[in-house]
């Protein structure tokens, strides 16, 4: 055996030695690697719990840029390795989006990713015009309050769900619903649609029925109502006046009613010059019921018109004591002497208009 052949046989196990620590040390690097990539995936990956909106032309810098001024996620470049691998920057859904302590980044990544929404709750309530309307509600939905405003003013989208421009108001009913934030005009629209339906049962109807009234008349009645009172235990009562009225073919004469036509119901003293303006729905002028509610009636509003009070009362006027409540009469001379005492204590208190 030469020397050369020697040296060969040396250099062998020293080539296999540092063959194996290579090995060794890749396959270090690829374990350190793959669990760093196990921690990127199903670490939890939430600083702060929170929530975001995806606008409809949002980019996926805008949603990073969200996610980091609430400082929701923890680390940015395991979210940024997830979400390439998961083809989400190509693919981002507008919504609300709530994330929960605990969360890991596929998880979150998942959700946003899906369009897994957390819905919004939407309450409105205390409102007497439809542009009061559109600006409750675009508080809490993606469409502005002049694109939700024009929808509702449409009078295609009126007809279509049975209404007319006076009677719209009846099918929004004040309650709180659940939409999410991506809720388009025509979706919100519809959904009151279906509520209304619901809440016109057929116990509701047949009650509406032995009133002599439609769904829509009870709710005019229930505006006018809503309006008269702000005393819950008082509702029925004030219904009931308003349906003996109606049984006798007497001008409603209600002051709400005037207000809603001037457009101002700032006003606290009904004067002369205000019963003559020349609407639909002054009561002071038009008998019967005004076209339509002078307000969105609340459920219990409604209710106190299916379930009136039965008496004889004809007249109301607001105590003397403004305390909130009224004096009921059957006559006009008691009536008379009710209001005769409270237009004193307007006079007492400074209140001319």
């Amino acid at each position: 055996m030469n020397v050369n052949s020697n040296n060969r046989l040396h250099l062998f196990p020293k080539l296999n030695k540092w063959l194996i620590i290579i090995f060794a040390v890749a396959f270090i690097i690829a374990g350190l690697r793959g669990y760093q990539l196990f921690q990127y995936v199903f670490e939890e990956n939430i600083d702060h719990p929170g929530s975001i909106t995806i606008d409809k032309e949002a980019t996926y810098q805008d949603v990073l840029d969200s996610l980091n001024s609430r400082d929701i996620i923890e680390n940015e470049k395991a979210f940024r390795w997830v979400a390439k691998k998961k083809k989400y920057p190509s693919n981002i859904k507008a919504g609300r989006y709530v994330f929960e302590k605990g969360m890991n980044t596929n998880e979150i990544v998942n959700r946003l990713r899906a369009g897994d929404q957390e819905p919004v709750t939407v309450t409105f309530n205390n409102l007497r015009f439809i542009d009061q309307l559109a600006g409750s509600v675009a508080r809490k939905i993606e469409p502005d309050s002049l694109e939700l405003l024009q929808y509702l003013n449409d009078s295609m989208v009126i007809s279509k769900h049975g209404f007319d421009q006076h009677s719209f108001h009846a099918m929004f009913i004040p309650n709180t619903y659940e939409f999410y934030w991506t809720t388009s005009p025509e979706q919100f629209v519809d959904r009151m649609a279906s509520e209304y339906r619901r809440f016109w049962n057929a116990d509701r109807i047949a009650k509406a029925e032995a009133l002599g009234l439609t769904p829509v008349e009870v709710s005019t009645v229930a505006s006018i109502v809503q309006e008269e009172t702000i005393k819950a235990d008082e509702k029925a009562r004030v219904a009931g006046l308003y349906l003996n009225r109606i049984k006798r073919g007497m001008l409603l004469q209600a002051d709400p009613t005037v207000k809603f036509a001037l457009g101002d119901f700032g006003i606290k003293r009904v004067l002369n010059v205000h019963l003559k303006i020349d609407s639909p729905y002054n009561t002071y002028i038009y008998a019967g019921l005004p076209p339509g509610p002078i307000n969105f009636p609340e459920i219990s509003s409604i209710e106190a018109v299916l379930n009136a009070e039965e008496h004889a009362y004809l007249y109301m006027c607001a105590s003397d004591e403004f305390n909130g409540y009224h004096n009921f009469a059957k006559t006009l001379r008691e009536h008379n002497i009710n209001a005769h005492r409270y237009q004193e204590a307007l006079n007492a208190n400074k209140i001319w208009k």
